[in-house]
């Protein structure tokens, strides 16, 4: 096992990799991607499950332990559970986990938990049916059983990531809290990013989390913590509960100094900042035979140019692709 590692020029260890398998989603939140968007990736322009492996192998032996599936929808990646028995057993890869809206997790996390996947982060915007259904144009029912799939599994910890819409949803932080606590999750809250035209139409709903902080705290006693999994989330214990409540919030306080993580989408680009346009694509030189050596040496070119942090507040129309295209 190498002991190389990456560290960008502000000094930052990059132990962290978002890795998104599909750019398509079965629901269509309105921060996210515009109803009735087709402008997916072609499935010939996606790594093939060959060369995904490759890169991550690349990636845990220059010291990255910590690999996240995400999307678009990870589990719309017919064969998804061969991807993540590969990918867990790589020497070097401490933390395996996943980002879904659970829609189909109650047929599919049995196999992945079997497969290797230890960690859930689900999407959770309202616990209204109504609500939910105007957000996401999902089913609020099947999402909640395929929560309760990933928990019956044994995936620890489930942390459900609400974002907070002023008008929308943000009433109902509190009963989001509450069905956290009863079920042993974690609630992190997060501000909306001006991720193209959906996100930067969906600001005009932003809803700073300080006051909603400042709200709980008349109800919950919150005690600052601390979790492992490389987030960049500020926690809090409910006092009298095993609960974390985690506030993210790119706008407000960016966490930029903390960054440890890069993000490769479903094509092989490589993202170095979830603000900036800053990229390096993959997929020519994996399918020209890069060897392993070789790629190891380009992922640490490539991280040498991750910029010392996001500028949404700044140029908030700068980055115009959507957030399914990145990789959540």
């Amino acid at each position: 096992m190498s002991h190389a590692s990456l560290t960008d020029p502000f000094g930052r260890s990059i132990d962290y990799l978002r890795l998104s398998v599909t750019d398509r989603c079965d629901l269509r939140c309105g921060y996210c991607l515009p109803k009735g968007f087709r402008g997916f990736e072609e499935p010939a322009h996606w790594l093939s499950f060959e060369e995904i492996e490759r890169v991550v192998a690349a990636f845990t032996m220059l010291g990255v332990r910590r690999v996240r599936l995400t999307g678009g929808e990870p589990l719309m990646r017919r064969g998804l559970t061969e991807l993540a028995e590969r990918l867990s057993a790589l020497p070097g890869l401490d933390d395996f986990s996943l980002s879904s809206n659970a829609t189909q997790l109650e047929s599919l996390a049995g196999p992945l938990a079997r497969a290797g996947v230890r960690r859930l982060n689900v999407s959770l915007d309202s616990l209204d049916p109504e609500v939910f259904h105007q957000i996401t144009g999902g089913d609020l029912t099947r999402v909640l059983r395929g929560i309760a799939a990933a928990r019956e599994a044994g995936m620890d910890p489930i942390r459900v990531n609400t974002v907070v819409m002023r008008g929308v949803n943000d009433a109902e932080i509190e009963d989001i809290l509450d069905y956290c606590a009863a079920h042993g999750f974690t609630l992190r809250l997060i501000e909306t990013m001006p991720m193209g035209a959906t996100g930067q139409a969906a600001t005009s709903a932003f809803g700073d989390l300080e006051p909603i902080k400042q709200r709980l705290e008349q109800r919950f006693e919150l005690i600052p913590d601390i979790l492992p999994g490389g987030g960049p989330a500020r926690y809090y214990r409910v006092a009298g509960a095993e609960t974390r409540l985690g506030f993210i919030t790119p706008l407000s306080q960016h966490f930029c100094a903390t960054c440890n993580r890069v993000r490769l989408t479903v094509e092989g680009t490589l993202y170095l900042c979830l603000g900036q346009d800053h990229s390096y694509p993959l997929r020519d030189l994996l399918r020209a035979g890069i060897s392993a050596v070789e790629l190891q040496a380009y992922l640490q070119q490539a991280i040498a140019l991750k910029p010392e942090r996001h500028a949404f507040n700044e140029r908030p129309g700068q980055v115009v692709r959507f957030m399914s295209m990145t990789g959540g």
